[in-house]
């Protein structure tokens, strides 16, 4: 497989398709999730042609999003890496591998093994790093901007729920970024406990 001009392919598309409105699910998400990705294969023992994989799935798991919208993103992700990998060398069993991948991380997630535990764990690492509010910044602008919420109540109520339900599953998260995460959760809950009903 040659990942290099897989990468280079879907930058490109990604740095001319990509809606200015994706605040938060830009190239930048994207990149940052190639970059957590490499380091949690590190750390989780993953080498080779799975860390080539896990590479690749990074790289194309937002993709969908040239479409311009949120919902089924995962799923135009893998139209499109069914359609454009095979031409760099990919196989069908890597191709099945990147997709599972992809729709792992539609929300809630679901991860299989531990390839979709990382593409996972590096799609929301932010949530236990110090950036939390920065990037959960632009993640409010860029939903308020597709209008899928009104105001900062909704969103903070929201991040509530989806904190108390998320979990990390590589072991790397869970000593890492869990308990960071816990303590932004307990803030938002003192925040929106100031709320009236």
């Amino acid at each position: 497989m040659d990942y290099r001009a897989a990468k280079h392919f879907i930058l490109a598309r990604l740095q001319s398709e990509l809606s200015d409105q994706l605040h938060y699910h830009g190239l930048h998400h994207t990149l940052d999730v190639l970059r957590v990705a490499k380091s949690l294969c590190a750390s989780e023992g993953v080498h080779g042609r799975g860390l080539g994989l896990v590479k690749t799935a990074a790289l194309f798991h937002d993709c969908g999003f040239v479409k311009n919208k949120h919902a089924g993103h995962e799923f135009e992700g893998c139209l499109i890496a069914r359609t454009a990998l095979p031409g760099f060398g990919y196989t069908g069993e890597d191709i099945e591998a990147i997709c599972g991948m992809i729709m792992a991380t539609k929300i809630p997630q679901s991860p299989t093994n531990i390839l979709e535990e990382i593409i996972c764990d590096a799609d929301l690492d932010y949530l236990g790093r110090e950036d939390f509010y920065r990037i959960g910044e632009t993640l409010f602008e860029e939903l308020a901007a597709y209008q899928l919420i009104t105001g900062e109540q909704a969103w903070n109520r929201l991040q509530v729920s989806f904190l108390t339900g998320h979990r990390f599953h590589t072991h790397t998260n869970k000593t890492l970024r869990e308990p960071v995460k816990q303590q932004y959760l307990e803030e938002l809950k003192g925040l929106v406990a100031t709320y009236e009903v």
